[in-house]
């Protein structure tokens, strides 16, 4: 009966597989992303793959929540769970947001420096996208978990310093355009908030690593 009975219920894993896929959403969506900025995708085509890509980690996110509330025994805190779940979800928003202000403002040509915080954006999603697998065994990786969230930190500062570069040269190559200058602005800042969820994901493993080891 007890076999019978632990048979019926969610494996713990569950939880580490949906991190892992809500991930590969993550990388997936930062490449169209980045193929939107780099002009290597038209506008349309980019779009379009990120919002599959972000109605798959919905997708992913139900399911995990789901998963919480069916579950007896969960690898740690079910707030942690539903926290990383979210920020995870919140970095993929953020990408489809940027890419719904691009199209709204038709813009196809864009800055430099967002182009390189495209480039950012997608190492910090692939650094993350490293990062979850290793919370299988969190004593065993807590070093290198550390080492993973640190590196999401520093790129988040360089997102920080290529929006402040790119605001200050925008506004003086703007000239009597005030429009550029606002449409800019406003890509800048959504590009920044896409930086500043994968912070929140690497703050929360980081909570995880500290609770748990």
């Amino acid at each position: 009966m007890l076999a019978w009975f632990r048979a019926l219920m969610p494996r713990e894993d569950r939880f580490f597989d949906l991190f892992e896929r809500h991930a590969r959403t993550l990388e997936d969506g930062a490449a169209a992303l980045r193929a939107l900025l780099d002009g290597t995708q038209a506008v349309p085509a980019a779009y379009a793959a990120l919002a599959a890509h972000e109605d798959a980690a919905d997708g992913i996110t139900r399911e995990a929540l789901l998963a919480v509330r069916r579950t007896f025994i969960t690898p740690f805190d079910r707030g942690d769970i539903q926290a990383l779940v979210g920020s995870l979800d919140d970095a993929i928003d953020q990408m489809l947001k940027t890419a719904k202000a691009v199209q709204l403002f038709e813009v196809t040509t864009f800055e430099p420096a967002m182009r390189e915080m495209g480039a950012v954006i997608q190492e910090a999603a692939q650094v993350t996208a490293e990062a979850l697998p290793k919370l299988r065994a969190l004593g065993e990786n807590a070093a290198a978990l550390n080492s993973l969230t640190e590196r999401v930190i520093e790129l988040e500062g360089r997102a920080d310093d290529l929006h402040n570069d790119g605001l200050k040269a925008l506004f003086k190559a703007s000239g009597r355009d005030p429009m550029a200058f606002l449409v800019g602005s406003e890509l800048y800042g959504h590009l920044e908030k896409v930086m500043d969820r994968f912070e929140d994901v690497a703050n929360q493993i980081s909570s995880i690593v500290v609770e748990h080891v």
